[in-house]
C-alpha cells in the first residue's frame, strides 16, 4: 500500500467517507487558478472600486447631504467593497465551469474519486475565498484614501462571507446552465448587475418611494450590502437580524441547488 493510500484510509476512518485530500486539492486548484492571473482577478476589481469612488466623489463633491449620518463618500465605500466581493465570487465559480465545459475538461471534475458534494463545496469555497481576498485588499486600499470607521469586525466578516457565498453559488448555477460565454454574459448583465445596483449600494432605500422600498426588501443583495455597511458604520437601512435570517436561508437553498443539479449532471453529462 502506498503512502497516499495509507493517508486516504486514515482520513476515511477518522473523518468518515469524505475524501478530504481530494476536496482540499480541488479547492487549492480553484484558489491558485485566480491567483495565477491576479492582475485580472484581484487588481482589476480594486481599480474598478477606486474608479467608482473617484467618479462619485468628483461628481458629487461636498454638495450632497449626509446619508445615515455620514458623509456620502464614507457611506459609499462599504457598499462598493462588498459589491466587488460579490461580483468576483460569482465570476470565479461561473468562469471555472464554463471554461471547463468549453474546453472539454469538465471530465476532470467527474472522473476523480470525488462526490458531487465534495466538488460543490470545494468550488464554492474557492469562490468565497476570491471574494474575501478582493474585499481584504479593497479595504486596505480604501484606508489610504478615506477614513471609514469600523464598528464590528464580526458583522463585516459574517456578511462578507454570506454575500460571497451567495454569489459563488449563483455563479455555480449559472455556470452549469451556460453553454458559452454569451449565456454567462446574459446572466451577468440582466440579473447580477441590476440586482447589485438596485440593492442600496449608492443610496439609502429609506429615500425611496414606499412601494419601491418594499420591492427592494425582497432583493437578497440589499441585505448583504446593508449588513456589511453596518459592520463599518454601525447604522443600517433594515434589520440586521432579518438580514442574517434571509441570507442564511437563501444560502442553504442555493448551496443545496448547486449540489442537487451537479449530482444530477445537469448540462454536464450527456
Amino acid at each position: 500500500m502506498t503512502t497516499i493510500e495509507q493517508k486516504y484510509k486514515i482520513g476515511t476512518r477518522r473523518f468518515g467517507r469524505v475524501n478530504w485530500i481530494g476536496l482540499y486539492t480541488l479547492y487549492l486548484k480553484e484558489v491558485l487558478r485566480f491567483f495565477n492571473v491576479w492582475i485580472q482577478t484581484i487588481l482589476s476589481p480594486i481599480v474598478t472600486f477606486l474608479l467608482f469612488l473617484g467618479v462619485f466623489s468628483l461628481a458629487i463633491g461636498n454638495g450632497r447631504a449626509d446619508v445615515l449620518g455620514y458623509e456620502y463618500t464614507i457611506f459609499l465605500v462599504p457598499g462598493l467593497i462588498v459589491m466587488q466581493m460579490m461580483q468576483n465570487s460569482f465570476a470565479n465559480t461561473s468562469s471555472s465551469l464554463v471554461i471547463s465545459k468549453m474546453q472539454g475538461n469538465i471530465v476532470d471534475l467527474l472522473y476523480p474519486p470525488l462526490s458531487a458534494l465534495e466538488v460543490t463545496v470545494a468550488m464554492l469555497c474557492g469562490g468565497i475565498t476570491r471574494g474575501l481576498v478582493v474585499g481584504f485588499f479593497s479595504v486596505m486600499v480604501s484606508i489610504i484614501f478615506i477614513h471609514v470607521p469600523i464598528h464590528s469586525l464580526f458583522f463585516i466578516l459574517i456578511y462578507g462571507i454570506l454575500g460571497s457565498s451567495l454569489l459563488a453559488s449563483l455563479g455555480f448555477l449559472a455556470g452549469l446552465w451556460s453553454e458559452k460565454f454569451d449565456n454567462m454574459a446574459a446572466v451577468t448583465n440582466f440579473i447580477i448587475v441590476p440586482l447589485s445596483f438596485l440593492s442600496g449600494t449608492f443610496y439609502s432605500i429609506k429615500n425611496l418611494n414606499i412601494y419601491i422600498e418594499t420591492v427592494s426588501s425582497f432583493n437578497p443583495f440589499f441585505y448583504v450590502i446593508d449588513g456589511f455597511r453596518y459592520g463599518f458604520l454601525g447604522v443600517s437601512d433594515g434589520s440586521i437580524t432579518t438580514g442574517l435570517i434571509v441570507l442564511i436561508s437563501v444560502n442553504i437553498f442555493t448551496w443545496f441547488s448547486c449540489y442537487f443539479l451537479f449530482n444530477k449532471g445537469y448540462k454536464i453529462k450527456s
